[in-house]
């Protein structure tokens, strides 16, 4: 009766509010809290997820992707803080959010997507070196409400695996050469060859067979020639008829 007895602008505006405090013993708590619970589908109190194994060249980038995931009620500020460890479980750490942290191996090289409000994010590693390749375990920390800080972190981590980078060519208007050089001998002409790791021309030995040739065409030569210089010294000595 009350609610009819003011105007309906008035009333309008009383409504909202009044069906919210109506719904709000229905609402999972889970929404109420800061940032949310999200639950895992597994039978595991909290989780964090990342992928088995990766890949990528020397060089190059890599995001490893991570989630995470739990059934806490958090604290209205649950100060969400991601952190990194490399090469085993109990690892080194490389990177943290809070306070802010960068291993000095990885200075410039890595970036964390992800937002206080997000479950997921990636770590990003640019300019990718040969001893990077490593095993990668995302940590989370919290606070919740009744139980104080409370941390997890993916217990196989992410295999990361550096390959060697493509081999570059670079190419000129009579060549290609590519930047790992091999020797090879290619035949122009007869008798003649390149050779490839020396960069010049040179003769290879005639055949027997052009030898003999050769000898055979010059006998014959010189026999015409003699025989014409002695037919010339016939002709002269006899003279004129």
């Amino acid at each position: 009766l009350c609610l009819f007895s003011h105007p309906p602008e008035e009333s309008k505006a009383m409504g909202l509010p009044l069906l919210l405090l109506l719904l709000l013993p229905l609402l999972p708590p889970a929404s109420l809290q800061a940032g949310g619970s999200a639950k895992c589908t597994s039978n595991l109190d909290y989780e964090v997820k990342q992928p088995a194994r990766l890949s990528a060249p020397e060089g190059g980038s890599i995001d490893i992707p991570f989630s995470f995931c739990h059934s806490l009620e958090l604290a209205s500020d649950p100060k969400v803080r991601i952190s990194w460890r490399w090469k085993d479980y109990h690892g080194e750490f490389i990177y943290s959010t809070t306070p802010p942290f960068t291993h000095e191996d990885f200075k410039n090289r890595l970036s964390l997507n992800w937002t206080k409000d997000q479950r997921n994010g990636s770590l990003r590693i640019s300019n990718l070196r040969r001893e990077d390749g490593r095993s990668y375990f995302c940590r989370v920390q919290l606070t919740t409400r009744n139980e104080g800080e409370k941390m997890w972190q993916s217990i196989e981590g992410t295999k990361l695996t550096i390959t060697r980078a493509t081999e570059k060519t670079t190419k000129d208007p009579t060549s290609t050469t590519s930047t790992t050089s091999t020797t090879s001998t290619s035949t122009t002409t007869d008798g003649l060859g390149v050779s490839g790791d020396k960069g010049r021309s040179e003769f290879w030995p005639f055949s027997k067979e052009v030898v003999v040739s050769m000898a055979v065409v010059s006998t014959v030569l010189k026999i015409a020639i003699l025989g014409l210089m002695i037919y010339l010294r016939w002709k002269r000595s006899k003279g004129p008829d």
